[in-house]
């Protein structure tokens, strides 16, 4: 446990953050499972996989995920959509 204030604050602060960031990538990995179920289904709609980009996309920007990995991740999920329709 710390001793000084600033980290006690800190502390309370990145927890905060970890949950919050926790959810959403909680939602992010259920996104891209629902796209590629909805793939290897043969759904040719599209708007799992439009939705599962778009929240790759918002992490990103939001810093919960490093712009690097949203764009491997975005490749990765669209090579497999590619394969299955």
């Amino acid at each position: 446990m710390a001793n000084i204030k600033s980290q006690i604050k800190r502390n309370r602060q990145s927890e905060k953050r970890r949950v919050r960031n926790r959810t959403v990538r909680a939602e992010l990995r259920t996104r891209v499972k629902n796209a590629l179920a909805a793939a290897e289904a043969g759904e040719a709609t599209g708007t799992d996989a439009a939705e599962a980009m778009k929240m790759i996309d918002k992490a990103a920007a939001r810093g919960i995920i490093h712009a690097n990995t949203a764009s491997r991740r975005k490749s990765r999920l669209q090579k497999r959509l590619n394969a299955a329709g």
